[in-house]
């Protein structure tokens, strides 16, 4: 019985763990974007998107606007 006690509080543990990290590291991805042009227009285009340079720099002023934290 113990075993299924340990077992579930593990995957409990393990998912909100897991969670709080992928939160942690999209946060600081969307940080990085902010500041470097080069990556925001990178996932553009892996989302189909081709951006010009006026396109960037309003999609960088709407993501200054944001607070990630």
């Amino acid at each position: 019985m113990w075993i299924y006690i340990t077992s579930a509080i593990t995957l409990i543990v393990g998912a909100v763990g897991g969670f709080f990290a992928g939160v942690y590291y999209l946060r600081k991805q969307l940080e990085k974007m902010q500041s470097d042009p080069a990556m925001l227009q990178e996932m553009a285009k892996k989302m189909g998107y081709n951006m010009n340079k006026q396109q960037l720099n309003k999609a960088q002023q709407m993501m200054k606007k944001q607070k990630f934290r």
